[in-house]
């Protein structure tokens, strides 16, 4: 039995914590096999962005397409993109491929708040991405930024965003609401039903790319079969183990990063 291939489209991190290394280490957590085509070149630590370098769109579409003329891909994970024209140009290239199981982590900043996306790319995320998406997995601001709404201060507000974005044609959404007070919930629009992931606050500062691994970890365990609820519920279990299991990690000066690998190796 082969392992499930799994295709991260994201920038990179030169520190460890999030984009396509982050995806990467979430791929191996999952036991799948990854791989990742690069859309940007971010300069940054943990403490912070400095500074952004894009790919060129058509290299980042070259990327893809080399990727699935030759592996059969199970599942695709889409992160950073920086600009609208990589946003067509990646959309361009799932269609022609004929991709099944994208998940859409809609990146628009980063977790310091450091913005990674140029004006137009929430919009090109919609009209591009959107309808190409099995799950669409956007944080409070991205989910405001992409319907054009006020962010969500509760559940009712985040379900009204999500059915909002399944009618701009993703399949399903899941509207994370990590940054809410108290403990996070998150809601699962699928299937014309809301379901509703209640977790618990992990005391930590390592946070910096939880983001990019919930939404990695989805990919995995839709890769695997697995339905949209199982897979979030599965992937927020993990996620959340891998933030106590890094709780304590002092890995430079500001936010570290969960530990991704928490679930195969030892601390």
């Amino acid at each position: 039995m082969r392992r499930p291939r799994v295709l991260a489209i994201s920038g990179s991190d030169p520190s460890g914590g999030a984009g396509a290394q982050a995806d990467i280490k979430t791929f191996a957590a999952f036991g799948c096999y990854g791989m990742a085509a690069i859309t940007a070149l971010t300069v940054q630590n943990t403490r912070g962005v400095r500074s952004v370098i894009t790919v060129e769109p058509d290299v980042v579409a070259a990327q893809v397409d080399a990727i699935f003329e030759d592996v059969a891909v199970d599942a695709v994970k889409i992160g950073m993109l920086g600009r609208v024209e990589t946003a067509r140009a990646v959309a361009a290239s799932l269609r022609r491929a004929g991709a099944h199981n994208v998940v859409v982590d809609p990146v628009l900043a980063a977790s310091h708040g450091a913005p990674l996306a140029e004006a137009g790319l929430a919009a090109a995320i919609l009209a591009e991405l959107a309808p190409l998406a099995a799950l669409l997995t956007p944080n409070l601001a991205e989910a405001a930024s992409l319907t054009g709404t006020a962010p969500a201060g509760g559940e009712a507000e985040m379900g009204a965003q999500a059915r909002a974005l399944v009618a701009a044609g993703a399949r399903a959404v899941l509207v994370k609401g990590g940054h809410l007070d108290g403990d996070p919930v998150d809601l699962l629009w699928t299937e014309g039903a809301a379901a509703l992931f209640r977790g618990r606050r992990i005391e930590t500062r390592n946070t910096h790319g939880t983001g990019c691994a919930l939404s990695s970890a989805i990919a995995c365990c839709v890769a695997q079969g697995m339905s949209s609820a199982g897979a979030v519920e599965r992937a927020k279990r993990w996620l959340e183990g891998a933030l106590l299991a890094g709780a304590g990690a002092r890995i430079g000066g500001g936010s570290g990063p969960p530990d991704h690998l928490w679930n195969i190796l030892p601390a």
